[in-house]
């Protein structure tokens, strides 16, 4: 069973970055593609940033640029540093897996099995 931890998250200023965290247990990355989602208060769920297993990225229109997922495997952890932020990134944000390999590097959260609770990232003009 896949366990994802996310941390990190908290409050920031326009223009100010942010790290946060993925904590995984019981998951082996050579089989399994990762994403970060975030959901603002009263909107869906928003694909934000997606890794394959292969190390391959994707990101959305709204934070590429300026946001980076990766992953350390030794550390069973993955990423996303986000730079550049913006009131509008304010939101919920959490980690998902995925073994579908027709899901990997997608932004579709239909797709991804097992997530974390989430972590809250504020960002204040």
């Amino acid at each position: 069973q896949v366990g994802l931890v996310e941390s990190g998250g908290g409050s920031v200023q326009t223009g100010g970055s942010l790290r946060i965290s993925c904590g995984t247990s019981g998951y082996d990355s050579n089989r399994y593609s990762m994403g970060w989602f975030r959901q603002a208060p009263r909107k869906g769920r928003e694909g934000v940033a997606a890794l394959t297993s292969d190390g391959l990225t994707s990101y959305s229109d709204s934070v590429k640029g300026r946001f980076t997922i990766s992953q350390d495997n030794a550390k069973n952890t993955l990423y996303l540093q986000m730079n550049s932020l913006k009131p509008e990134d304010t939101a919920r944000y959490y980690c998902a897996a995925t073994k579908n390999r027709l899901a990997a590097g997608s932004l579709n959260f239909n797709w991804y099995n097992y997530w974390g609770q989430g972590t809250q990232v504020t960002v204040s003009s």
